[in-house]
């Protein structure tokens, strides 16, 4: 029975040892690669991986266009996909990133729940992701870079309020279903009109500058009494003003983003505001901030980019 306890006695401090050289390896792992990007940046040798939703749309080029100006500036290495608005080629280019071991990925979601198992093995895989625009629901990210969504779908509701008049028939059209941004700026819109105007429809035309025209199109021949609309980003606008223009109506069309074609339309007439937001300082912003998280200096959470009504 003594040897027995011995026995168990030896088990057990071997067992504690081995689990206690376990873990002091894995600080030790974490923390060398820790050390290792932060030497790295220093010796401007990073490279950053970069995840678009789809470079079919102005916003989105200009956001790669801050990337890369950046980039060039800090001396790093970009690796830029374009998703085409499709989740699982976004899924599998991020995946690619991680492969090649990026030092970290920028990703602009097409959807805030898909991309969230790819952050996920990010994570896992010891690299940072900073979000651009619109977020991830799940999986940790160090920095998250957008407009505050919710307050330009509410600087739209106001103007229309303004423009249409209270208790006015309003159309919306809605973004890309499950993208961060869509649902923030539907919010945004709902506080400044609930209950003040009447929304006689909220459709989906996935951030699409044809789909905007043909699904405004229809709603047009539904709701012909209709007074204002707004569009959750100005491709479904720009597509929307043709449809209108096409009907011979009088409407008053809100978009977001603030691009040149959606500027140019305000201009001329065809459309009459847009919240613009500011992409190439987005992307300019999110580079910036992958070095500094390498180089192991504090970084921000939340960056708002500004917004402001073009009228």
């Amino acid at each position: 029975m003594k040897k027995f306890r011995k026995l168990l006695a030896v088990l057990a401090i071997a067992i504690f040892t081995f689990t206690a050289c376990s873990l002091e390896g894995q600080d030790t792992k974490d923390n060398s690669s820790n050390t290792k990007k932060e030497e790295k940046a220093k010796d401007g040798k990073l490279k950053v991986g970069v995840s678009l939703s789809t470079l079919n749309n102005p916003f989105f080029v200009s956001i790669r266009e801050g990337v890369e100006e950046a980039a060039k500036d800090k001396d790093v290495e970009t690796v830029i996909t374009d998703a085409q608005n499709d989740s699982s080629t976004q899924n599998n280019q991020v995946e690619d990133l991680i492969t090649q071991k990026v030092d970290l990925i920028i990703i602009n979601p097409v959807d805030s729940t898909a991309i969230s198992s790819s952050v996920k093995k990010a994570n896992e895989a010891n690299i940072p992701v900073i979000c651009v625009d619109r977020g991830s629901d799940e999986g940790e990210i160090v920095s998250f870079i957008a407009s505050n969504n919710v307050e330009g779908g509410k600087l739209a509701g106001e103007f229309i309020l303004e423009k249409a008049g209270k208790d006015a028939k309003v159309i919306q059209l809605e973004g890309i279903p499950g993208a961060s941004s869509t649902r923030e700026r539907g919010e945004g819109f709902k506080k400044a009109t609930d209950g003040k105007i009447d929304l006689v429809a909220s459709q989906t035309a996935n951030f699409d500058r044809a789909e905007g025209m043909t699904v405004m199109e229809n709603l047009l021949q539904a709701q012909p009494d209709v007074k204002a609309v707004f569009c959750q980003n100005d491709e479904m606008a720009l597509g929307a003003s043709e449809a209108i223009k096409a009907s011979g109506k009088d409407i008053v069309l809100v978009g977001f983003d603030g691009n040149e074609d959606a500027i140019n339309a305000v201009k001329e007439g065809s459309m009459t505001a847009t919240v613009a937001q500011k992409p190439k300082e987005m992307g300019k912003i999110a580079l910036e901030t992958a070095v500094k998280y390498l180089k192991g200096e504090k970084v921000d959470e939340k960056v708002d980019s500004p917004l402001e009504l073009v009228k």
